[in-house]
């Protein structure tokens, strides 16, 4: 069997409430399947999509960001998907230069009343980051951590461990 037919994807995807959300709600609700291991993070809008927050999402192990919106022009924030747009655009810009593909973050806009539409989306997007394979960035928790302070920097200095 081929390693990328196991490899189930870590995809998490900033749903704007209004919309993006109704509509992988709707989805669900009508049985129309999308990826389980895609995880959805509401937000009230896309536009408090921070680059920070796609950047650590994945540092933390996360294979592929989908951020999902509102319809262009349909923003019920106004501008916030436009202004979520340019982030990831220039999130993608970022990954490039890391060596990551770009195509591992992605934004996309969809009304409350298309589900089968956020379906298809996330459907192809994990495609996508299924054939692109694990970013290789997970965290290695514990691997290298600093002793806890005590109170002075004798017994820290004793406490420190040197195999990192």
């Amino acid at each position: 069997m081929d390693a990328n037919m196991a490899y189930e994807p870590n995809i998490i995807a900033f749903c704007c409430m209004h919309c993006a959300y109704a509509a992988a709600d709707l989805a669900g609700s009508s049985r129309i399947s999308y990826p389980a291991s895609l995880k959805i993070v509401s937000l009230p809008c896309t536009g408090r999509t921070d680059m920070g927050h796609i950047l650590k999402t994945f540092e933390d192990g996360a294979d592929g960001v989908l951020v999902a919106g509102c319809l262009e022009g349909r923003c019920h924030f106004q501008t916030g998907n436009l202004y979520a747009r340019q982030r990831v655009e220039h999130v993608a810009e970022l990954l490039e230069q890391i060596g990551l593909d770009n195509e591992r973050v992605r934004m996309v806009n969809v009304s409350a009343g298309q589900g089968a539409r956020f379906a298809e989306l996330a459907n192809e997007f994990a495609e996508t980051i299924k054939t692109l394979g694990p970013t290789g960035l997970k965290k290695k928790v514990g691997a290298c951590e600093l002793p806890m302070p005590t109170g002075d920097k004798a017994s820290q200095m004793e406490n420190k461990d040197d195999s990192c």
